[in-house]
């Protein structure tokens, strides 16, 4: 008896099986629009659990930007559209305090690490090193910092009230602000650097770049700079009509600054405006790894017509240009619609895909620092002659390696990587206290040296005695940086700081000998030159 049932059930699965077969063998050839209709009606009314419609929408769009198999194509939620257009947009409503999470024994703190000029923060008197208590009703122990600033933030006019909790104070201090429209600076600020250097270091392509990057240089061509550096490390890119504008700054009119090449659409190249800078210094371009996009537009246009020396490590290589497609809910899709060429004709971009952790990775890795690598990219030649490169990033002309650490401060911070977080929470606070006391000259007593010490020590961050040397030159250096910043500001503390910083401290050397353009780009030749020959590390750090 067992068999029979056995057959009969097995019957009732391969009915429906032959049938779905049958009815495939009549379908059409090829999926049509109506298929993505069925199978959305199917799985609303048929699926096991049920899926509230607007979540089905959404995961169906977003399933089918992801199959493009595009790292930079996505579907933003309401949430994340806000978002974006806060950070390419340079504004919003709130108070103007940049945030830091700070983890400790006792949980999560979230603490103000820098007051944007002329916002509510400033002007209400809040303090760098200030710990957020509460927000209206919202208690922020062990909040995370996303729900902190959507708390602060809100309509301009609007009222909130934030405590704080101050370091050397014992009562808490409550603040009433009322929120303004906040500007993220793209320049945050501009100093001399060296003999009459100019520095501006750009952050990012808001919708003020240009602007801010216009009067900062004009500023220091009025001081008397002999040259410039445009700082252009760590900046993503951001709107591409800014990195056309600071293109024009120091390009003559007319000249091409970037080639659009886009689906059904003719090619599209963009030119320099008519606003130019009166006065045209020998420039040099910083950039590394984190130089993506719109920054690389200006780096590749400005080093395609030898109106900059490109200094540092290789930037991040990303030619392509995405649009934002308003939807409805207050949705929006970023989409990539072209790719960018630049003067020259060369794409500098590098296939990358997108990891479920966020992390990029590169399709073909290569070594892009090595001269070997270097040599098998495709070349193009600048305006004058000079060979640059396309096919993974914009290379730089005089190549400089970043910060490289003593084997004995990677020694002391590996040992110290578990209690960073406690390591940078008696840093930052001890140089609060430090402050008032603090000297224009920012010397480090020894006495401080050893009452950071007993503090580590209390929070658990030992140092081994065979970390000594490692840990001193660290202490001494982030004691110095955090502690210059706050007495001397951002400006004054950069100025101090361009020994610790080899690519800048290059960048400076070569314009100090140089008094045009063109014998910028002689000097820069001759360093890379006897670096090689000499079989010397292009930074001026001391090695290991």
């Amino acid at each position: 008896m067992i068999r029979p049932r056995t057959a009969a059930a097995a019957s009732l699965f391969l009915l429906p099986m032959v049938a779905g077969g049958f009815l495939l063998r009549q379908a059409p050839a090829r999926a049509t629009p109506r298929l993505f209709d069925q199978v959305l009606g199917i799985v609303a009314s048929r699926y096991v659990d049920s899926i509230a419609a607007p979540g089905i929408y959404e995961q169906a769009a977003k399933g089918l930007v992801r199959e493009l198999n595009d790292p930079y194509s996505e579907l933003l939620a309401p949430r994340e559209t806000e978002e974006f257009n806060r950070s390419t947009g340079g504004r919003y409503g709130g108070v103007g305090m940049l945030l830091e999470e700070q983890r400790h024994s006792g949980g999560t703190s979230i603490v103000v690490s820098r007051i944007f000029p002329h916002t509510p923060a400033e002007n209400g008197g809040v303090n760098e090193g200030d710990r957020i208590v509460r927000v209206d009703s919202l208690a922020t122990a062990n909040a995370t910092i996303d729900k902190v600033s959507d708390a602060l933030r809100g309509l301009a006019g609007s009222s909130v009230r934030v405590t704080f909790q101050r370091p050397g104070v014992a009562a808490p201090v409550t603040l009433s602000f009322r929120r303004a429209v906040v500007h993220v600076p793209a320049v945050p600020y501009s100093t001399i650097v060296g003999d009459r250097i100019g520095y501006i270091p750009l952050q990012t392509f808001n919708e003020n770049a240009a602007e801010e990057v216009e009067a900062a240089a004009s500023k220091l061509v009025q001081q008397g700079v002999k040259g410039l550096v445009l700082d252009l490390r760590d900046n993503g890119g951001g709107i591409v009509e800014q990195a056309l504008a600071v293109s024009s700054l120091f390009l003559r009119r007319d000249q091409d600054i970037v080639n659009v090449k886009a689906r059904n659409t003719p090619d599209e190249v963009a030119r320099a405006s008519s606003e130019q800078l009166p006065s045209q210094p020998p420039l040099v371009i910083l950039t590394d790894g984190g130089t993506a996009s719109a920054s690389e537009i200006v780096a590749g246009a400005l080093q395609d017509h030898d109106r900059a020396l490109v200094l540092g490590t290789t930037s991040f290589g990303k030619g392509l240009v995405q649009s934002l497609f308003p939807l409805d809910g207050g949705y929006a899709l970023k989409l990539t619609t072209g790719k960018w060429y630049t003067p020259s004709g060369r794409s500098i971009h590098r296939e990358r895909t997108l990891l479920a952790d966020g992390r990029f990775v590169e399709t073909r890795p290569d070594s892009l620092e090595s001269d070997a690598s270097k040599r098998a990219r495709p070349t193009y030649s600048s305006d004058a002659g000079r060979t640059v490169y396309g096919g993974g990033g914009i290379t730089p002309d005089v190549r400089v390696a970043d910060d490289t650490l003593l084997t004995s401060e990677q020694t002391f911070l590996r040992a110290i990587a578990p209690k960073a977080q406690a390591f940078v929470t008696v840093l930052n606070q001890y140089v609060l206290e430090l402050k008032p006391a603090a000297s224009r000259n920012v010397t480090i007593l020894p006495a401080w040296r050893v009452e950071l010490r007993r503090r580590l020590a209390a929070a658990g961050v030992t140092i081994a005695p065979s970390q000594e040397v490692g840990s001193a030159l660290v202490l001494d250096r982030e004691l110095d940086r955090r502690l210059s910043r706050l007495v001397l500001g951002d400006a004054g503390a950069r100025s101090r700081s361009v020994a610790d910083d080899p690519q800048l401290a290059r960048a400076v050397e070569l314009l100090n000998g140089a008094r045009s353009q063109e014998a910028l780009f002689v000097a820069g030749r001759a360093f890379s030159g006897a670096s090689v020959r000499a079989g010397l590390p292009t930074t001026s750090k001391p090695q290991p």
